[in-house]
């Protein structure tokens, strides 16, 4: 349940970012949410290996590459899913930038209401 909940928080955050961004474009609510549900399975998959992958230059730039990693991410979400339209890296940035702040803040406000209800 937790999983759907986040995948649907990230959807409606993800669609609004795409209406206050330039250079980023969702067509309808149900392609947020094959994004959010794209996005979601390429963190879980596909980023660890990056992250692997890219450690030394993670370590040499304390970090900083994450960014570039999460950019990639966002860019290869664009690739598998129709509908969604990212511009080029620096929207990317931007774009997962925004998205992480805003999906933090929301998910624990959500979560913390839903940690309330289940005591």
């Amino acid at each position: 349940m937790k999983f759907v909940l986040k995948v649907l928080i990230t959807a409606v955050n993800a669609f609004v970012l795409a209406y206050l961004l330039p250079g980023i474009s969702i067509n309808h609510f149900f392609t947020a949410i094959a994004v959010a549900f794209v996005l979601a399975l390429l963190d879980a998959v596909v980023k660890p290996i990056l992250v692997l992958f890219t450690l030394p230059a993670t370590i040499f730039t304390l970090g900083l590459f994450l960014f570039v990693i999460n950019a990639c991410i966002i860019l290869l979400d664009a690739y598998f899913v129709k509908g969604f339209i990212v511009d080029g890296f620096w929207y990317a940035l931007l774009f997962s930038i925004c998205l992480s702040i805003i999906n933090s803040i929301v998910h624990k406000m959500v979560l913390k209401e839903e940690g309330k209800e289940n005591k």
